[in-house]
């Protein structure tokens, strides 16, 4: 445990001043990938009791603790004004989605950061030439690949915690915009049968 938080922190210095944009896309990530999987869970966005209530065609009143709530109350205050109600559900489905746009940007901007890091490593790796055997320099030259490589390997680390949060939080969004599709049209038909 010890020797790989010392292997950590030797690829964070081996990374130099690169480290920090993506130490910077590393937090953004991470922030968003717990905000949103907090925010969209089941009780903020489609309550049991709600969903059961609309399937089952009970009464119900909305509320603004959650998506379906605050839906059912749009409806509630504007019956019979079904393509206003959907409207104001593709809304709340634009607000699940909040931030889980950038996780797009940072996978793909961390490799891009790492890529500028392997670039910049090799030319310097070859551009200390030793003059008597018209080499580079050995040691400056296994500095810069390590330089090259710890912050590509970064690069492709954050990437990849990026792009697996965003997928993780686009099925959760897909899947209760779908649900909030079903429960809205059954909302809409049990007002228009009960002649709100």
């Amino acid at each position: 445990m010890i020797f790989a938080a010392i292997d950590g922190m030797r690829i964070i210095r081996e990374a130099g001043l690169l480290a920090y944009p993506l130490g910077l896309c590393s937090l953004v990530a991470v922030f968003i990938i717990c905000e949103r999987a907090f925010a969209l869970r089941n009780a903020t966005i489609i309550p049991d009791d709600l969903a059961e209530a609309s399937l089952e065609g009970k009464p119900i009143s909305g509320g603004n603790h959650s998506a379906l709530g605050r839906i059912i109350s749009f409806v509630e205050r504007h019956p019979g004004d079904a393509d206003g109600a959907k409207a104001y559900a593709r809304l709340e489905i634009m607000k699940m989605e909040r931030g889980v746009s950038y996780l797009d940007v940072i996978y793909t901007a961390a490799p891009l950061i790492g890529l500028i890091g392997t670039v910049s490593g090799l030319l310097v790796a070859f551009s200390v030439i030793d003059p008597e055997t018209k080499m580079p320099d050995p040691v400056r030259f296994t500095e810069s690949v390590g330089y090259a490589l710890s912050a590509t390997l970064l690069g492709l680390c954050i990437a990849v915690v990026a792009l697996i949060g965003n997928g993780f939080l686009q099925r959760r969004i897909d899947k209760h915009a779908a649900r909030l599709d079903v429960l809205l049209e059954r909302v809409l038909s049990n007002h228009a049968a009960s002649g709100k």
